[in-house]
């Protein structure tokens, strides 16, 4: 189960099994984190960065970071440069802890999946899916979760997604106070603050081309923007727990910007939103799972 050890793994305080199954504890950002084997795991890993484990899909792997519960703020302080009244910051706290996808949705993933490729940008199948709607993603994964018992796949809310993105820092990306093209696929003619011109790709990369936030997510700032399960809506200053968005809306919200767009969209926390039904060659979506 555990890095096939047949004890406590080097890794980890300690591991059980009780009513709700097998767990085991360790050490993640200076806590203690309990952790229940998913049912569809193969097994639990542990790098330097944390917990992680693999989702097989007919051949198809998809990673996915155990993200621990917490406390961030959401939005961007008005000193942000390029910020927008849409991104008013507040306290958010995140009660459980979830499993992420390191990289957005594949298109070798989604076929996998719905025997279908709707992107644009088809030269490598591990290029992020694209040209998907809101509710194409519903159907996508109804039918993964037939697939995989247990697995309980659904889109991250937009707390979740930020908190993941920001990676514990503050700064407007998980970078830090700006951007390079070697950092984020995005219009580099446009760079972030006034900064220094870069390239300018004009299309998706595939995923994992570019590093990787503190937590061992990719992508998390452009290359697609990435929907989530939220309704949009504005954001006020009080605190707030686990929040699920607005129980009604006419746009879905949708995060990350995207190769197409300037600097100051691919900002953690900058919004975007669209209609549930629209598709375009910018935008994907990554996956919590279990």
């Amino acid at each position: 189960m555990l890095n096939t050890e047949p004890n406590n793994p080097t890794w980890a305080s300690a591991s059980g099994r009780d009513s709700k199954g097998l767990w085991v504890e360790f050490e993640q950002l200076g806590n203690t984190c309990r952790v229940y084997l998913p049912k569809w795991a193969g097994k639990l890993e542990h790098d330097k960065i944390g917990l992680f484990t693999d989702l097989s899909i007919k051949g198809v792997i998809q990673r996915c970071r155990w993200i621990p519960p917490g406390i961030f703020c959401m939005g961007s302080p008005t000193s942000e440069k390029e910020r927008h009244d849409n991104e008013i910051q507040h306290q958010v706290t995140l009660s459980q802890g979830f499993w992420l996808a390191d990289t957005v949705c594949t298109q070798a993933l989604w076929k996998a999946v719905m025997g279908d490729n709707p992107a644009f940008f088809t030269e490598n199948e591990n290029n992020p899916v694209e040209q998907v709607s809101w509710d194409d993603v519903r159907n996508f994964i109804k039918q993964l979760n037939m697939l995989t018992s247990g697995l309980g796949a659904q889109l991250p809310t937009e707390a979740q997604w930020e908190y993941a993105c920001r990676a514990g820092t503050t700064t407007p990306f998980s970078f830090g106070e700006t951007i390079t093209p070697d950092q984020v696929n995005y219009d580099g003619n446009i760079p972030y603050a006034n900064g220094k011109k870069g390239r300018c790709r004009e299309k998706t990369v595939a995923v994992k081309s570019l590093p990787a936030n503190p937590w061992g997510l990719y992508e998390m700032h452009g290359n697609v923007w990435e929907w989530c399960a939220d309704w949009y809506d504005d954001f006020f200053e009080m605190p707030i727990i686990d929040p699920i968005g607005s129980d009604t809306g006419s746009s879905r919200v949708l995060r990350g910007g995207s190769w197409s767009n300037h600097g100051w969209r691919t900002r953690s926390a900058n919004r975007g939103w669209y209609a549930p039904v629209n598709r375009d060659n910018y935008i994907g979506f990554r996956l919590v799972v279990g």
